[in-house]
C-alpha cells in the first residue's frame, strides 16, 4: 500500500525556500512515501528543484487543505511547516493523518531562531535529522547581469526607490525585477537610474523566468524578500537590506559572498512606511558591499 506524507507551507517564495532543508530531510527520512506539499500554486516551478516534492495541492495561508484535491484518502504522516497556530494544526488534523508533526503538539516554539533552523529543529525533536545548510538549488555561472529588486511585501521593508536607483546607476549591467504589482516601483528605479526600457523586467517574468534569471546572475541587490532567498539557493553573491527584522532570523547564511546590511533596530515588518533602521542604510554602504562580494 502506498504511503503518503502531507506537508503544509501555505506561504510565499522566501518562506518555501527556507523550508527546503526540512523538506529534503523528510524525503530522506521517508523515502518510500509520496510527498504532497500544500502551498500556493504559483510556486510550482520551484518544486522540482528541491528534489523533495512529488505532488502539490494549492493552499494559501494556514488552510483549510482541500480534501477533495488530495491524491490520497488520508496521509500516513502530516507535517506542519506553516506555523504554530490552531488553524494550521486543525487543517492537517482534518486530513486524518496517522501521525502529526507540528509545533503546538510537539516542541516549544521559539521566536529567537532563524527560520531555516526553526523547521529543522522541529523535525529533530521528532527524531528526524535535518541539515540547515542544505539550501542549494544550483550554482550560478554568474554570466548574467546584476539584479536590483526594489520591492518587498510591505513598505516597512522597502528601501527608497531613489536609493536603489543610485545603486543601479553605480553598478552598471543592471536589470530591475519585480512582480506585476511592483511595476510602478521598478519603473521608477529604472528611469531614475537611466536604464533603457528593456532593462526593466518587472511584471514580465514569471517564477520560472525569475529562477532562470537569478540562477545566472552576477549579483543580487534587494531587501528582505523572496529574491534574497533565491540568491542564497543559487549561491549568487547578494547584498540584502534589512529594516525591522534582524538578518539573524531571516538573513542569508554567513559567508559565501552574502552581505546583510542592518542598522540593528527591530520593528513591525508589516508597517506602512519604511522602517527608520532601513533608512539608516546609505547608498555608499550598499555599493561598497556590492563591489566587495563581486570582486
Amino acid at each position: 500500500m502506498a504511503l503518503d506524507l502531507l506537508v503544509l507551507r501555505g506561504l510565499g517564495l522566501g518562506d518555501l525556500l527556507t523550508a527546503v532543508p526540512a523538506l529534503r530531510a523528510l524525503r530522506q527520512a521517508f523515502p518510500g512515501h509520496r510527498v504532497t506539499l500544500a502551498a500556493p500554486r504559483p510556486l510550482a516551478a520551484l518544486l522540482p528543484l528541491t528534489g523533495a516534492v512529488d505532488e502539490q495541492v494549492d493552499v494559501s495561508g494556514p488552510g483549510p487543505v482541500p480534501l477533495d484535491e488530495l491524491p490520497f484518502e488520508r496521509p500516513d504522516i502530516a507535517v506542519n511547516l506553516h506555523g504554530k497556530g490552531p488553524q494550521s494544526i486543525d487543517a492537517l488534523r482534518r486530513t486524518g493523518p496517522g501521525r502529526l508533526i507540528s509545533y503546538g503538539t510537539g516542541p516549544r516554539w521559539r521566536d529567537d531562531v532563524h527560520e531555516v533552523r526553526r523547521w529543522c529543529e522541529l523535525l529533530e525533536w521528532y527524531g528526524i535529522p535535518a541539515d540547515p545548510a542544505d539550501l542549494t538549488l544550483g550554482v550560478s555561472d554568474r554570466s548574467g547581469p546584476v539584479i536590483v529588486h526594489p520591492g518587498a511585501s510591505f513598505p516597512a521593508r522597502r528601501w527608497p526607490p531613489e536609493r536603489f536607483a543610485e545603486v543601479a546607476a553605480a553598478l552598471g549591467d543592471v536589470v530591475v525585477t519585480g512582480n506585476a504589482e511592483e511595476v510602478p516601483l521598478a519603473r521608477k528605479v529604472a528611469e531614475l537610474a537611466g536604464l533603457p526600457p528593456e532593462r526593466m523586467l518587472a511584471g514580465r517574468t514569471g517564477l520560472a523566468d525569475l529562477i532562470e534569471l537569478v540562477g545566472r546572475a552576477r549579483l543580487v541587490v534587494c531587501g528582505d524578500t523572496g529574491v534574497a532567498h533565491l540568491a542564497t539557493a543559487f549561491c549568487v553573491p547578494s547584498v540584502v537590506l534589512f529594516g525591522p527584522v534582524s538578518p539573524a532570523l531571516w538573513g542569508p547564511p554567513p559567508g559565501w559572498r552574502h552581505v546583510a546590511l542592518w542598522a540593528g533596530e527591530n520593528g513591525d515588518p508589516h508597517g506602512e512606511r519604511p522602517h527608520p533602521g532601513l533608512l539608516k542604510i546609505e547608498v555608499s554602504e550598499v555599493v561598497e558591499a556590492a563591489l566587495e562580494v563581486t570582486s
